[in-house]
């Protein structure tokens, strides 16, 4: 499986740009993409999501930088090369969405997975296991990124957020859900609470 974040201009894919793409492959975590990109030309621009991933309006408009459908393509050709085209992460269909529209835009072929598997429903499952309830806020349960890395034992991603750290951070969470140990070194210091 390839664990996927994407940074993004806004929320929603037609309308909005990816801005960077990182991604780690789960069965090789040493292999790792991660690439930026300016928005392609009449994307919208959501200041609250700069204020998330960290870019500023002058840095996602460098004409120097690769456009978002080349970013896309060599996200693709990355993948390609993995044994499992699965994508996870938190919330993947957003970031799926994302490469997808970005794909489509530049009448990119999208041969990878639209199944996907998901952080928070993994998290949510292995909570029932253990015999905790989930965290709920507003009649929804409220397992977001910064609840699931508590869960686990790690802190909460840095911000801002960068794409290769969201995608490290959420391998490193499903690691821990599926096999209970900790799988990068820089992690080895955060205890596993259901261990302990």
């Amino acid at each position: 499986m390839l664990v996927l974040d994407i940074e993004s201009s806004g929320t929603n894919p037609w309308r909005h740009s990816i801005l960077s793409i990182g991604a780690v492959d789960f069965l090789k975590p040493s292999r790792t993409f991660y690439e930026e990109c300016k928005i392609w030309d009449g994307a919208h621009i959501d200041k609250e999501a700069l204020q998330v991933n960290g870019f500023t309006e002058e840095e996602i408009k460098e004409e120097n930088k690769k456009s978002e459908g080349e970013v896309a393509k060599d996200f693709i050709e990355w993948a390609l090369y993995s044994g499992n085209h699965t994508i996870a992460g938190h919330n993947p269909f957003f970031d799926l969405f994302f490469v997808q529209a970005a794909a489509n835009r530049v009448s990119l072929d999208f041969p990878l997975a639209h199944r996907v598997i998901d952080l928070h429903s993994i998290s949510f499952f292995h909570m029932l296991k253990q015999g905790i309830k989930a965290p709920v806020k507003n009649q929804r349960t409220d397992l977001n990124s910064d609840a699931v890395m508590e869960y686990v034992g790690l802190p909460a991603e840095p911000k801002p957020h960068n794409a290769l750290n969201g995608a490290k951070w959420e391998t490193e969470a499903f690691y821990r859900l599926f096999y209970d140990k900790p799988l990068f070194p820089e992690f080895q210091k955060f205890k596993i609470p259901w261990t302990l």
